[in-house]
């Protein structure tokens, strides 16, 4: 938690970070089918996460990865700029840099989508890992939930969060009527740690009957047992099975670890999920920074010595 590491180092100082170097990887897009390489490089302080597309030459070709940038919520999250210049399929690398600390970084794309590794966001983690990071001489803030904010769509699908004392934690909870998958409900909370071992492997999936509906919809193109698990009735098609009983609805917390990181910064909140998607994760954002009295955007080192004081009179 991050007061424990201020109590244990107390002249510990909680900076910005990017990349030590640059690292790439290559794949293929799960929707487009296109290979597609994606390249990492350190960023300045305070320039966040920034997306260019490397393939596009004649406009601006620069997206930054916040809410107000998402354009498309449909099996994805999918971020564009006022030229119509896109990057799709970003939640799971937003989940690695989440998880791993990242503040600040210029992300390269030659195509349209990222590319989407084995369906999990373990391999983003790894890249990150083989490559390090390097603090920056900035403090790094976050966005401190004030007040309870939700959103709920028509069908009843709902999204929150709430005030916490620290960090951000994750109550999930999804329902299938495939029995494979049935009712699964999972709790954590993030750090590089607990993100590693119990949500990064976590891979998407899908019904079967719902593949051929995705291509007619031109998705789903790159999609196979190697990046998906793929749901049969009561089965599971890929030869190897499941990582964990819970993958499903951890991919699911995986997704929304990447599509809070929208917010810019580190949230200090509770979230709490119950069958939501890209879609609704992206309106729940909306729905905090519409009221400046939902939150508070706090220098994490003053905060935890806030914190520190409010434990010690306690």
């Amino acid at each position: 938690m991050i007061a424990d590491i201020s109590r244990i180092l107390p002249e510990y100082k909680i900076c910005q970070k990017t990349f030590r170097s640059s690292i790439f990887a290559v794949g293929v897009g799960v929707h487009s089918g296109a290979k597609s390489k994606i390249s990492f490089h350190p960023a300045p302080i305070d320039t966040g996460i920034v997306f260019r597309r490397v393939d596009v030459t004649d406009k601006n070709n620069i997206i930054p990865a916040t809410y107000e940038y998402i354009v498309d919520t449909k099996m994805c999250s999918c971020f564009g700029n006022k030229e119509g210049v896109t990057v799709s399929t970003a939640e799971h690398v937003m989940a690695a840099l989440s998880a791993s600390g990242v503040s600040n970084a210029y992300i390269d794309v030659d195509g349209p989508e990222i590319p989407i590794m084995d369906g999990s966001a373990r391999d983003f983690v790894f890249l990150f890992d083989c490559v390090g990071l390097i603090e920056q001489d900035a403090p790094l803030k976050a966005l401190k939930i004030k007040r309870k904010v939700s959103f709920t769509d028509d069908k009843g699908v709902s999204v929150s969060l709430s005030p916490a004392q620290e960090g951000l934690t994750f109550n999930f909870s999804i329902d299938f009527p495939a029995r494979i998958i049935g009712h699964q409900e999972t709790t954590f909370m993030l750090s590089k740690d607990s993100f590693k071992k119990e949500i990064a492997y976590a891979r998407t999936f899908c019904l079967l009957q719902e593949i051929e509906y995705l291509r007619s919809m031109g998705l789903a193109r790159g999609g196979s047992l190697d990046n998906a698990i793929v749901v049969n009735g009561d089965s599971i098609m890929n030869p190897e099975g499941l990582r964990d009983e819970l993958e499903f609805v951890r991919h699911k917390t995986l997704d929304a670890v990447g599509d809070l990181y929208q917010a810019g910064m580190p949230i200090i909140g509770a979230f709490k999920g119950n069958k939501s998607g890209h879609y609704h994760n992206n309106m729940l954002l909306k729905e905090v920074f519409k009221n400046t009295s939902n939150y508070e955007i706090v220098d994490l080192n003053n905060f935890i010595k806030e914190t520190e004081k409010n434990i010690a009179v306690a």
